[in-house]
């Protein structure tokens, strides 16, 4: 973890260890593609609805480690390329994750990254086009990405507000694949499959799923993820009553609002009885 603890590393592995993810078109082949052109490659699609767990479902099937970065408000460029620091009475430069990938050939993985400060954005175009170049303006280096590295990024579109988009500048340096929740028989068998419980069980739930997301943009600002479903039959499996799992993996995470959680519970009754 770096000095700001934004990120993570997953080690180098082989396909049989790769997370599991069912496709829902040809992402991998576009995947796979891009990093065998050196191309960078950037997602677009709603929270929750399967990008980081593509992303590391990748990295372990072409057995490239991968430095994921979770992007907010405060993430500098200095904490993606690394900077002076006070080691044992001497001051040291400590690489950042995005050094560290472009220095080991590795995959850097940047989550929602119009969270990040401006200034991001700026320091990933050398690497976003021919020159494949990382400068370090502060030790005087002028990094060179091999052919193992690979820059992927991600955000989702249709909750950013207008301060919070990506320049056309910086978009048209990617190759963009664009995702969705899956189809309801595809997001049941992968519901079931993570939270253990049976797919008759789990269909209501993505049943519910589905008539929330048809909310966002209304009563609420995003629809359930895919994610929060899989808590919601977790929950179930382990003996909670399905309203009370609801509930708690489903409802209330989507609202502060009363009156819009009264509402919510209206759906539920309505497909659970």
């Amino acid at each position: 973890m770096d000095m700001d603890g934004s990120f993570t590393k997953q080690a180098e592995g082989a396909a049989h260890g790769a997370p599991f993810y069912q496709p829902q078109a040809d992402e991998c082949a576009v995947f796979e593609a891009a990093y065998e052109n050196r191309l960078p490659l950037l997602l677009k699609g709603p929270t929750g609805c399967g990008k980081t767990r593509f992303v590391a479902h990748m990295a372990a099937r072409l057995g490239r480690p991968l430095y994921t970065v979770a992007c907010h408000d405060d993430l500098s460029a200095a904490d993606l390329i690394g900077r002076y620091l006070l080691k044992g009475g001497e001051t040291v430069w400590v690489d950042g994750p995005l050094t560290r990938a472009v220095r080991e050939g590795a995959i850097c993985y940047l989550d929602e990254v119009v969270e990040a400060r401006k200034d991001v954005t700026v320091v990933l175009h050398p690497l976003t086009d021919d020159r494949r170049i990382l400068p370090i303006d502060r030790t005087g280096e002028e990094l060179e990405a091999g052919d193992g590295f690979m820059l992927v990024a991600s955000y989702n579109p249709g909750y950013q507000n207008i301060l919070k988009t990506l320049k056309p500048s910086t978009r048209q340096r990617f190759v963009s694949v664009e995702f969705d929740f899956p189809a309801p028989a595809h997001e049941t068998a992968v519901v079931a499959r993570e939270s253990g419980l049976s797919e008759d069980r789990v269909a209501p739930l993505v049943r519910l799923a589905g008539k929330l997301r048809d909310l966002t943009g209304q009563d609420l600002e995003e629809g359930v993820s895919t994610r929060l479903v899989i808590y919601a039959a977790t929950l179930i499996r382990q003996g909670m009553p399905v309203e009370r799992a609801i509930n708690v993996a489903m409802i209330e995470p989507l609202s502060d609002d009363r009156d819009v959680k009264r509402g919510l519970l209206d759906l539920v009754t309505a497909i659970f009885g």
